[in-house]
């Protein structure tokens, strides 16, 4: 049912989903139509589209619950359709993860054109952090294939938010991350985690990175947070 090009549309108006279908179909993509929102997440964990369109108001499960749920677990494309066209409505799909908002009328063109402006930018995302599949920082590699982190050549354990976290840090050795910088990028979850938190965190990686050796690279810096150097 998949391919290369592959796009979700979820719409519970018949003539609508048909346009976009039409018009996808034009720029080389295929296309699965669900009318209501029931099923959309486990079709995403079994079949991964290229890029979704999803409308907001829908039978079963509205669109920003599925877009939430979705950013759970996948970083898809997702460009949501509305009827409503007051800003705040926008920014708060844009706030539950979609990559765009269109508001209904709207030119099954420009959808299509905004599909594709995503997935270019998706594309070179994706060839930026493959170059960047391995950071080393004096003692410490990270594996970005392998989700590994050596410590002076040996393998250490790492939990996922700690990983992220340091990967964060190490990507740009000396610049200053406040708290809740760490915080959004640690948890991709969202959830809402104290300072202390962040504190305990950056305990326990400095202690697994300090060798005999190498003291830990991580330090915090006075009312503001912490980085490498």
């Amino acid at each position: 049912m998949t391919s290369h090009k592959h796009v979700l549309i979820v719409e519970d108006e018949d003539k609508i989903a048909q346009i976009l279908v039409e018009f996808l179909a034009l720029e080389g993509f295929t296309s699965t139509v669900l009318n209501e929102g029931t099923h959309v997440v486990d079709m995403v964990k079994k079949e991964a589209p290229t890029a979704i369109i999803l409308d907001r108001m829908l039978p079963g499960v509205d669109g920003l619950t599925i877009c939430k749920s979705l950013r759970s677990f996948s970083m898809v494309p997702i460009i949501m359709l509305t009827a409503r066209v007051d800003e705040i409505d926008r920014l708060i799909g844009l706030e539950a993860g979609a990559d765009d908002y269109v508001c209904k009328p709207f030119s099954a063109r420009e959808v299509v054109a905004r599909i594709q402006a995503i997935l270019r930018r998706t594309t070179q995302q994706t060839k930026t952090e493959s170059s960047l599949e391995k950071l080393t920082f004096r003692h410490i590699e990270l594996d970005m294939s392998r989700f590994e982190c050596a410590v002076d050549g040996n393998i250490i354990e790492l939990t996922p938010v700690e990983f992220r976290l340091l990967k964060t840090m190490m990507t740009k050795p000396g610049v200053v991350y406040s708290r809740d910088q760490l915080m959004e990028l640690g948890y991709e979850d969202g959830r809402v985690v104290s300072n202390r938190t962040i504190d305990s965190h950056m305990k326990n990686l400095r202690h697994k990175l300090a060798t005999d050796e190498h003291i830990s690279p991580i330090h915090a810096v006075y009312g503001i947070g912490y980085k490498v150097q």
